[in-house]
């Protein structure tokens, strides 16, 4: 996750990032570009990295990037006072990581990305928000500083606030899980859970799919598709 002190002027919506020149082996998920490569061994993984690192420019605007024996996982995003997505430098890295990715021979495989959101829910989200940034260490999203809450190490995953019509259960809040995918394997997620034993809650095709368990946690798929 790149922090930028200042505002962006060059930000990119999900959709536009992959429709981009270049950028086919990326994925727009709920917290930046995402793309994983595929490799033999972690020796052929860290040699990749390292390449990567060595590209001019990249330390001013570096990618967040998970090293594995089976492949590389590597992210773009932009986090700003008022934007927290893609810019067209991401769009820029993302090519040229790309061609060094062919360069070493190594596969992209787009459908094994995703990104996992918590959302909590409570009547009132203001009362239970100083609570979870308390507990969790987070961070205030700083142009959602009332609705979200980030990692500002980038390595845990994100909290979002929603308003509930009325408690669940005892009175409780709840904490669902959202669960985002590339748009063009998540009605395959969505069917496969449906064969696992889950029912679909609500039905928001092709944002999102609230699904639920027999016991009624609920999980939802969603997509960059339709938001933009």
């Amino acid at each position: 996750m790149t922090t930028e002190t200042t505002g962006t002027t060059d930000g990119i919506g999900g959709n536009a990032f992959e429709a981009a020149d270049g950028a086919q082996d990326w994925r727009v998920l709920s917290d930046g570009a995402t793309a994983f490569f595929a490799t033999r061994s972690f020796t052929a993984s860290t040699r990749f990295v390292a390449a990567i690192a060595a590209l001019s420019g990249v330390d001013d605007h570096a990618p967040d990037v998970d090293i594995r024996p089976d492949g590389v996982t590597v992210r773009l995003l932009t986090y700003a006072d008022d934007w927290y997505g893609m810019t067209q430098r991401d769009v820029e890295l993302a090519r040229r990581i790309s061609a060094i990715a062919r360069d070493h021979g190594l596969r992209p495989d787009p459908t094994v990305v995703q990104s996992i959101l918590m959302i909590a829910g409570a009547p009132l989200p203001a009362e239970v928000f100083p609570f979870w940034h308390a507990v969790l260490g987070y961070e205030a999203r700083r142009d959602s500083p009332e609705e979200d809450l980030v990692d500002p190490h980038g390595r845990g995953v994100a909290f979002w606030f929603e308003q509930m019509q009325e408690p669940r259960g005892d009175g409780g809040g709840a904490i669902h899980v959202g669960i985002w995918v590339p748009h063009d394997v998540a009605e395959a997620r969505v069917e496969a859970a449906l064969a696992a034993g889950g029912r679909l809650v609500r039905d928001h095709a092709p944002m999102w799919w609230t699904l639920a368990d027999a016991a009624g946690n609920e999980a939802d798929i969603g997509t960059i598709k339709g938001r933009d």
